[in-house]
């Protein structure tokens, strides 16, 4: 399981997401993104900086 916390790109916000697949957590960032932060362009930098922050969720093992 994948883990991706908010707060480690945006301070302050406290959204995170699980997925088994790193894409499947990507896909729910970007859209996150956009909805609670108002991105309206994605741009490859930013799944860059989300893709480093992917953790492996050891709570959910």
């Amino acid at each position: 399981m994948k883990r991706f916390d908010c707060g480690s790109l945006v301070p302050g916000c406290h959204w995170h997401t699980r997925a088994d697949e790193d894409a499947e957590v990507v896909r729910r960032t970007v859209e996150h993104m956009k909805t609670a932060h108002g991105e309206t362009v994605i741009r490859e930098t930013m799944i860059d900086h989300i893709k480093q922050r992917i953790r492996d969720d050891v709570q959910a093992a």
